[in-house]
């Protein structure tokens, strides 16, 4: 499962074993938790590319758990944590075939990619009038997914 996830994220199936810890130290991450305590969710922001007003976002939802709103959730959080510490801008790096990722991010608003081969650097801008300025939650604050019941069939659009 990892090894199709990492090379959707990072366009290659094995990373360094200091890349984590890098990722770490410069990003904040959240995990979305179940009723049980079970991780269904994990995102991070921060400005890992260190480019200038740029936040990067990761983000992962259990395959049992997609399409039920979390990770539209976690990244609004992500969006709007990113904004409050200065970013105009949110980007992630995705496979250009990963359309649950791409109607993610065009539901925050509206996005700009550049192609890079197979992937893409998708830019979600953070200004005035745009996602940053809806309610955000407090950075400490519990973060709570929609919960839909487990006979719920989601939407194919």
């Amino acid at each position: 499962m990892f090894p199709a996830h990492a090379l959707r994220r990072w366009g290659r199936t094995h990373l360094p074993h200091r890349t984590p810890g890098q990722l770490l130290a410069q990003a904040d991450c959240w995990l979305g938790l179940g009723a049980g305590g079970e991780p269904l969710a994990l995102v991070c922001t921060g400005p890992v590319s260190r480019e200038a007003g740029v936040f990067d976002l990761g983000l992962q939802v259990a395959d049992a758990h997609q399409g039920r709103g979390i990770g539209t959730a976690l990244a609004r959080h992500a969006a709007q944590y990113a904004h409050a510490r200065g970013a105009d801008t949110l980007s992630t790096y995705t496979e250009a075939s990963n359309p649950a990722m791409l109607r993610l991010l065009r539901r925050l608003g509206p996005v700009r990619a550049t192609r890079h081969g197979a992937h893409l650097d998708v830019r979600l801008h953070l200004g005035a009038g745009g996602l940053a300025h809806r309610s955000a939650p407090h950075p400490k604050e519990p973060l709570h997914a929609p919960q839909r019941p487990a006979n719920h069939v989601a939407d194919s659009a």
